[in-house]
């Protein structure tokens, strides 16, 4: 932890895990055997606070929002369920040490994880008012090494994004148009007929005319508006598979011998 706390400071403070999500408040402290400083903390869940979770106190640290630990909220929710009975067996640490990934450190002399630490709730009168448990840790000394290996994933989401613009407008143009339209007209045609009957009429020499008026049909173009047609615009949306890339790095193991002989995974 950035700073030494001492128990009484992290009774009740709310816990918070690396996102900001808040986990509970701490219910027990338990402390190292060996440096006698916080190692694990219980947090209060459930429902009105009545399950205690063990969370690891490895790199947290603490400020007026309450215990930063380095811990996600899933795994404190898939933490083993261990009683906060007083102090932790070496079965119940290992349960533990695994769970978050932590080395195990060697039990103490006597076989115990730890006690709980005893220390007044903050705001008490001087009495102690609830014993909070000591935490389960020892020296890190013969301890298996380990290593995290990490690697770069792509996530890949979308976005509505604007890709332009359609307009709808209409114009005007002029183009020759042919209609066939029957039309009729008078003609002059001489009838003759003969006369037969002799003094049946008068006949007599000379100049006469006759006017006949002829009518024909011509046509004759109007124009009007009519609509034809209605337009509109409307979206609609298709679905494409498209495929993204992009280079991500991730890291690999390389372990090297005394003849500097190398071996990858």
């Amino acid at each position: 932890m950035a700073k030494t706390m001492q128990p009484q400071e992290l009774i009740d403070s709310a816990v918070v895990d690396p996102t900001g999500n808040k986990l509970g408040k701490v219910g027990n402290v338990y402390l190292a055997d060996a440096t006698r400083q916080p190692e694990w903390i219980t947090v209060k869940t459930g429902l009105f606070g009545t399950k205690e979770s063990f969370v690891p106190l490895s790199g947290a640290h603490a400020d007026r929002d309450g215990v930063h630990v380095r811990v996600d909220k899933e795994a404190v929710t898939d933490a083993p369920r261990i009683e906060a009975d007083g102090h932790l067996s070496a079965e119940e640490s290992a349960q533990l040490y695994k769970h978050y990934g932590l080395p195990m450190p060697r039990t103490s002399p006597d076989g115990r994880m730890g006690d709980r630490a005893q220390a007044p709730r903050p705001g008490g009168t001087g009495r102690d008012k609830a014993a909070m448990n000591a935490g389960a840790g020892m020296k890190d000394r013969d301890t298996e090494p380990t290593m995290t290996r990490s690697e770069e994933r792509l996530n890949v989401g979308t976005e509505q994004v604007e890709t332009g613009h359609v307009r709808l407008r209409k114009y005007v143009v002029t183009e020759d148009q042919q209609v066939t339209v029957p039309v009729s007209h008078e003609e002059v045609r001489i009838e003759r007929e003969p006369i037969t009957k002799a003094g049946g009429e008068r006949a007599e020499i000379g100049e006469d005319e006759q006017e006949v008026v002829l009518h024909a049909e011509k046509p004759v173009v109007n124009k009007e508006t009519v609509a034809v047609e209605r337009a509109r615009l409307k979206t609609e949306t298709v679905t494409e598979d498209q495929t993204i890339s992009g280079k991500v790095r991730k890291e690999q193991f390389e372990v090297t011998d005394d003849e500097a002989k190398h071996r990858k995974s």
